[in-house]
């Protein structure tokens, strides 16, 4: 008798239990995981970053019991056809990682949250005020910036030497007749740089470090000018005068780099971590290299590629996203993933870290570079427009370039077919 009725009490705690775990699980905000979770994507961090954003994560979401993060990680050659299906089709996740080159997609308002809606003037200044600009469209913003990378000059100290330069250029100008002393000295190209489509965007930047202007307010082309003229002239003297390899024309980037490290030009163009790589590839080499600040013109501007962080308009959790992206970029965090990946940071305070201001006694080259690519920061910006097309207008104005400088067509009329050839887009 005394079995079963333990065994009926026992039947009716069990059943309780039940209910009250239902009552529960509908209710309890913290177990509906599908309106707690935060989805966020990246561009191709895996797997080389992989266990630093599971650890990333686990902290976030240890700091904020109920709380989730989805990772999806989005190879950079699909991402930008990934997010605009996810605009089309309104399935955006919470936080997407956007890159400067993906600019153009913030001109979609209807598609971002408007961040000065939620955000405090506090926060806000916390990010270096020119990064947080190149995050805005018309004033307003659509995104938090991340990290930043900014390319340096490495150069050839022996062929320097050789040529009898003192030093190397800091300007267009003097960059010209640096090309100039070294060919006439040492038989050696000065720098490559690529006019091949498929290479990389060094000289449509260099429209607005001269001072040009690409495209205007209207979306038309800007560069028919006398100062985009000017560009035009530079760029087709320099190759008319003998003083670029052939190469330029038709390879990219990657052949750069070859040539510098075959010592067959005196100065490369590129981030920081090249310097690494250099003396690993060409140890010789390596040891006459050194870094100095990137070239630049009349304007005195530096260009960066910028990574920003944006929530969705349709996010059921825009306070969440926006904690989570804080966390992201909150001094430990952007600390520790600088020096993890050897990008620059985007707030003051991380900036204003001995690791990016200091050079150590006993630096190595990779040292200095890291903290000359910090000092350029400062002045550096977008300089490429936020269109969605900017591919076709890099092979526009290289192609007429390359026509030419092969003496195929006048500048003026490169010019001319460059600009009407982009209007008519």
């Amino acid at each position: 008798m005394f079995i079963i009725v333990q065994w009926k009490r026992f039947r009716v705690f069990a059943i309780l239990g039940l209910i009250l775990t239902f009552l529960i699980s509908c209710s309890s905000p913290y177990l509906n995981l599908k309106t707690k979770e935060i989805e966020f994507w990246t561009i191709q961090l895996q797997p080389q970053f992989t266990n630093y954003f599971n650890q990333l994560i686990a902290d976030f979401e240890a700091d904020n019991p109920g709380l989730s993060v989805r990772w999806v990680d989005v190879p950079w050659s699909e991402m930008e056809s990934k997010i605009e299906g996810a605009i089309l089709t309104e399935t955006l996740p919470d936080v997407v990682n956007l890159n400067s080159s993906f600019a153009h997609l913030l001109t979609r308002p209807n598609a971002w949250l408007n961040l000065d809606t939620i955000l405090s003037d506090s926060v806000r200044n916390e990010y270096l005020p020119n990064l947080w600009q190149a995050s805005q469209i018309n004033g307003k913003s659509f995104g938090i910036p991340w990290y930043c990378t900014t390319n340096i000059t490495i150069y050839n100290s022996q062929l320097f030497k050789q040529a009898e330069v003192d030093r190397p250029p800091t300007n267009y100008t003097e960059l010209a007749k640096v090309a100039k002393q070294i060919k006439e000295k040492t038989d050696k190209y000065a720098f490559f740089v690529s006019f091949s489509p498929q290479g990389g965007n060094e000289v449509l930047e260099s429209f607005g470090k001269m001072g040009a202007e690409l495209i205007d307010v209207d979306g038309k082309a800007a560069f028919n000018t006398p100062v985009g003229e000017a560009v035009f002239k530079y760029w087709v003297d320099l190759y008319r005068e003998g003083l670029l390899p052939e190469e330029v024309l038709t390879q990219g980037i990657q052949a750069g780099e070859d040539l510098y490290q075959a010592g067959e030009t005196a100065m490369v163009f590129s981030g920081p971590e090249l310097i690494e790589a250099i003396f690993e590839n060409a140890p010789e080499i390596g040891k006459v290299s050194y870094p100095k600040s990137q070239i630049t013109g009349k304007s005195d501007k530096k260009s960066i590629v910028l990574m920003n962080l944006a929530i969705s308009s349709n996010t059921k959790l825009p306070d969440r996203a926006l904690k989570f992206i804080l966390f992201i970029t909150n001094y430990q965090n952007q600390i520790a993933f600088t020096q993890e990946t050897n990008v620059l940071p985007s707030t003051t305070k991380t900036l204003e870290n001995s690791y990016f201001q200091n050079i150590p006694s006993n630096a190595s080259n990779q040292d200095r570079a890291r903290v000359i690519s910090a000092s350029q920061i400062f002045e550096a910006g977008v300089l490429l427009p936020p269109v969605k097309n900017l591919d076709q207008l890099k092979e526009i104005i290289y192609q007429n370039l390359q026509a030419s400088m092969l003496g195929e067509k006048t500048i003026k009329q490169a010019i001319v077919d460059a600009a009407s050839e982009w209007n008519k887009l």
